[in-house]
């Protein structure tokens, strides 16, 4: 009860901080449905950053300067980009949708935009709009795409007030919040507009705006007008989600709720989303490759198959998509390494697509040791520990019907107590990443 009144006095004070009245449309749920059953998708971190291969965080990690940042454009110059290519990386792998960064934090836009000249077409010798052939090849096979769009703007000067971030970048001015504002929805009805049906918007930087005490973010210093915004990419595009990375509770009017490099609950990171602040909307997953999001050149912290296989079943166990990154090399091609992994977890949900793909959290509760996914009355339990043959669950103790391993459909041993299920493996039947068990009610 104090954390719904909390809540409200939050709306209030804010003015109409997000749809206090929204009602999701018929197309609206059935896009939620469809969000929830996919599962996997690749997150594309791209931008001019990309050409100083040190992250999309650069302009702030290495305080460069509005006017030394201008001559960034000028370098990039992607020839070997080819959207037919990364549809397929990302189809081969298993990807039902791409999010692509559209404008991150360094305000520069990676489409055709005609509310500013700071943009992909009109800045760089490349001068082609990547998200429409991003955006013809994923209506062509069937991906949906979404769209990340930053809330937060180190260029502008009408991202007044400064937030937290960017306070040491020189050449930043002061301009009107409400016309930075006007400039995000003209951006966000672009991209509802001009590139045919989208999977949604990705937003992230709220976080920039309100206050932080090292462990939880607190109140907001300026009004991001939610309402006003997330009823325009509603009515433009009904069936368009909307999920914001502000790792707090939900707003009205969000489709769904993201986690950044955490489980959810899992509170790894300091500003990993609370327990008591997770919703009851789809949940997604985000994760990299290796440690960064933008392309990093000196980035040797390349996840195994083992863990990336994983950490997508630990997802699919705790009901949530997994959003999977990679970041581009300026030159538009994707790191043969990155590549690489993806082939590896291609060919592995390939043989066990089923146990992730349409799917809802099942009844274990997932450890580093095992997760359980659900179809039906079908229930998969991933055993993920190689070195373990016998595994108690406790308080686990349903109706079984048939338990068998998926790969050999041989009869697994079991032993059913009050107390919970033992499951006791034979050495043949353990992988060395994923072991499956399934289970008929």
């Amino acid at each position: 009860m104090k954390k719904f009144v909390l809540f409200f006095i939050v709306l209030i004070s804010f003015n109409s901080i997000a749809q206090t009245k929204y009602i999701p449309t018929k197309e609206n749920l059935e896009a939620r449905k469809w969000f929830e059953e996919a599962r996997f998708g690749m997150f594309i971190h791209w931008g001019v950053y990309s050409v100083l291969g040190d992250g999309e965080w650069v302009m702030n990690n290495q305080n460069i300067s509005i006017k030394e940042y201008e001559k960034l454009p000028s370098f990039f110059n992607p020839t070997e980009f080819n959207a037919k290519d990364w549809v397929k990386i990302a189809k081969d792998s298993g990807m039902k949708y791409i999010t692509i960064t559209s404008r991150h934090h360094d305000g520069f836009s990676m489409f055709n935009s005609k509310a500013t000249d700071y943009t992909i077409v009109k800045k760089t010798p490349y001068k082609k709009d990547i998200l429409k052939q991003l955006a013809d090849e994923c209506h062509k096979e069937g991906i949906k795409l979404f769209f990340y769009y930053s809330q937060l703007d180190w260029y502008r000067d009408d991202y007044f007030p400064r937030g937290r971030t960017g306070t040491g970048i020189k050449g930043r001015g002061e301009g009107e919040w409400d016309d930075y504002i006007d400039f995000m929805k003209d951006q966000l009805t672009e991209l509802l507009t001009n590139y045919g049906e989208i999977g949604g918007i990705w937003f992230d930087g709220q976080w920039d705006q309100h206050e932080w005490d090292g462990k939880r973010f607190g109140k907001l210093k300026a009004d991001f007008k939610l309402d006003e915004v997330y009823k325009l990419i509603h009515k433009l595009q009904p069936k368009a989600l909307i999920g914001s990375n502000h790792h707090l509770s939900p707003n009205p009017g969000e489709d769904f709720q993201m986690f950044e490099k955490d489980l959810p609950g899992k509170g790894t990171k300091d500003f990993a989303t609370s327990a008591e602040d997770i919703g009851n909307l789809p949940f997604e997953v985000c994760e990299t490759i290796n440690s960064s999001w933008g392309f990093n050149l000196k980035d040797r912290k390349h996840k195994s198959k083992k863990q990336l296989i994983q950490y997508l079943v630990k997802a699919a166990g705790y009901g949530s998509n997994l959003l999977l990154n990679v970041g581009p090399m300026p030159n538009g091609k994707i790191q043969e390494e990155h590549i690489e992994s993806l082939k590896k977890i291609g060919s592995w949900v390939k043989q066990n697509g089923q146990t992730i793909y349409k799917t809802k959290r099942g009844p274990i509760h997932p450890t580093d040791e095992i997760a359980s996914t659900q179809n039906g009355n079908i229930i998969y339990i991933h055993l993920l520990d190689e070195k373990k043959k016998e595994y108690f669950i406790e308080g686990f103790n349903p109706k079984i019907k048939k338990i068998s391993y998926l790969k050999s459909n041989k009869k697994v041993s079991h032993k059913k107590s009050n107390s919970g299920l033992t499951l006791t493996l034979e050495e043949k039947e353990i992988n060395d990443i994923d072991t499956i068990i399934k289970l008929e009610l």
